[in-house]
């Protein structure tokens, strides 16, 4: 294996899915870009004109999700501020190969939801274990026996009765407003997975509008724009209900005790989109930055389905379009050009160059469309990283980084997550201060490592 990776200098030779592999990334490429994004919401439009549809966003709700209380917070806020119906499912938790560890999964959307509420001006409370089953139960009772500007208006109270506990609001709304029994419960949760089914989705506190999928409240911004720009906005002057929070490095620097764990993989698209903005954080604050490389879920026979493939490439192209990063021109680097890049990892590191080997093959697959399973296009890696190719040659496909990686995935499952990129950030004595998985939680990396800067000032002057 390791003669095969050195000497490999034609792609078409040592991999038979080399020809799938260019028509794939071709594919996707085409669809990420921002002219087709444009063409494909006019089409989308016009049909929605041709069939006399009027705008609609569609909601799915899962009851027991940390997200979807979040995004519940301004769903009403939302119907009024817009010009569009909002038609609301209900629906239970992702299944089978669209989710990779379902308990985790619940487990972090109440300790992720509970970290980034405050950022959007709302609430969530700490809340380690699930919520009660039984409330739960008499929720989505609640919620079952709801339609249109009724469910709006009452699934926030009905999540802020069951997040705190609070049994006798809940029976107190039950009692005003009526529940249904288990069996129409049942029917009406089918009748919302089916629907998300259809739509090609998989998960709660998910929007839909015309042929897109919107993510709870870290989404709603992209959703609000492109209604915006339909001019649905009923009170253009004000600031959307739910702006992107932005990464602050603020004033103050750090000597190097903070540290922050950057979980990466060389095939992930949103680690492609916040890679370099995370270095460069750690480089403002002067936290010590150590970038422990995964391998890709595939890679490790993690399942994966189309729908979620899809939705994850076309989101990670809206989400680097926001943020004025390069993306979109992909040659995929699942297999044998991941495995030949992280050969090189090693060897990296001890020249003081990982974080410059994984943000320029990240950079040469998912922007410039470099294809990294020949030597050609790694040693543009190679050399963009400011790394010698022939002395690289000698260390391509040694072993020895799989034991790396494999340790890296455990201290990361070690923290409740199993996703990249994920950020864990630790203090002087290495007690993890916080832990989140998402290209979209660098900022809350940012403000704890400011809020851990202002402390040790303020105690430093005391």
């Amino acid at each position: 294996m390791a003669q095969q990776f050195k000497d490999q200098g034609g792609a078409a030779a040592s991999d038979p899915s080399w020809l799938r592999r260019r028509i794939v990334s071709r594919v996707m490429s085409r669809l990420s870009t921002p002219e087709t994004l444009l063409e494909r919401r006019a089409r989308a439009e016009k049909e929605r004109v041709d069939d006399g549809r009027p705008h609609c966003v569609e909601y799915f709700h899962q009851v027991d999700d940390g997200y979807s209380h979040l995004i519940a917070q301004r769903l009403q806020q939302f119907a009024l501020r817009y010009d569009v119906s909002v038609k609301s499912h209900l629906v239970g938790p992702p299944k089978g190969k669209n989710v990779a560890e379902p308990d985790l999964l619940s487990r972090l959307s109440r300790y992720d939801s509970y970290h980034i509420a405050h950022g959007y001006g709302l609430t969530f409370p700490h809340h380690p274990d699930a919520p009660d089953p039984k409330l739960v139960t008499l929720a989505t009772a609640i919620l079952a026996n709801q339609h249109d500007e009724h469910f709006l208006s009452l699934v926030e109270p009905i999540g802020r009765a069951l997040w705190n506990a609070d049994k006798p609001a809940l029976e107190r709304l039950a009692a005003a407003h009526g529940h249904v029994d288990g069996g129409q419960v049942d029917d009406v949760l089918e009748r919302g997975n089916a629907r998300r089914a259809a739509l090609k989705h998989y998960s709660g506190a998910m929007l839909y509008y015309e042929g897109e999928w919107y993510w709870g409240i870290d989404r709603l911004y992209q959703l609000e724009l492109r209604l915006v720009a339909l001019g649905l906005d009923k009170d253009p002057e004000k600031p959307l209900l739910a702006p992107r929070p932005t990464v602050e490095s603020g004033v103050l620097r750090d000597d190097g005790s903070l540290r922050l764990e950057v979980y990466a993989s060389l095939r992930s698209p949103y680690t492609a989109v916040i890679f370099d903005k995370a270095v460069q954080l750690a480089r403002d604050t002067g936290v010590t930055l150590d970038v422990r490389p995964v391998l890709p879920m595939v890679m490790r026979g993690v399942p994966a389905t189309r729908e979620k493939g899809m939705y994850i490439f076309m989101d990670a192209a809206r989400e680097a379009r926001s943020q004025g990063v390069p993306y979109g021109k992909f040659f995929d680097p699942i297999g044998n050009p991941a495995r030949r890049c992280y050969s090189l990892y090693p060897w990296a590191k001890s020249q003081g160059k990982d974080s410059e080997l994984i943000s320029s093959f990240l950079r040469h697959a998912f922007v410039l469309g470099v294809n990294t399973n020949n030597n050609r296009g790694l040693r543009k890696v190679v050399e963009a990283a400011g790394l010698n190719w022939r002395e690289a040659k000698q260390h391509l496909g040694t072993d020895g980084w799989q034991e790396i990686l494999e340790r890296n995935r455990q201290a990361m499952y070690e923290s409740g997550l199993w996703g990249v990129p994920s950020f864990r950030l630790l203090d002087c004595q290495g007690k993890t201060l916080l832990a989140l998985w998402g290209q979209d939680r660098l900022w809350v990396i940012a403000e704890t490592i400011r809020e851990q800067l202002l402390l040790r000032a303020e105690s430093a002057n005391e």
